[in-house]
């Protein structure tokens, strides 16, 4: 098994992070935003190939979780909250 390249990752955070930007609510935004930058910290160190590809595999299923989510919020949008109007 190849090592994934870091520009492999460094793509699926990108895309991950531009993906929760599309939430219409502010609170799940901000949560996935958070969640993404805690997991992606969390294993930057890792440097066995296999659990490496394990994560690359994690992540992107939970993209894909989010791009569904986010279009889903799209169909039940509500008033912005005051926050947002900043």
């Amino acid at each position: 098994m190849a090592v994934p390249a870091s520009s492999q990752v460094l793509s699926l955070y990108r895309t991950m992070l531009k993906e929760s930007k599309k939430f219409s609510s502010y609170n799940y935004r901000t949560f996935a935003f958070r969640r993404i930058k805690d997991a992606f910290r969390e294993n930057k160190n890792v440097t066995n190939p296999e659990v490496i590809q394990q994560l690359i595999e994690k992540a992107k299923v939970n993209r894909e979780i989010i791009q569904r989510q986010a279009l889903i919020s799209h169909l039940y949008t509500t008033e912005k909250l005051i926050i947002e109007n900043q």
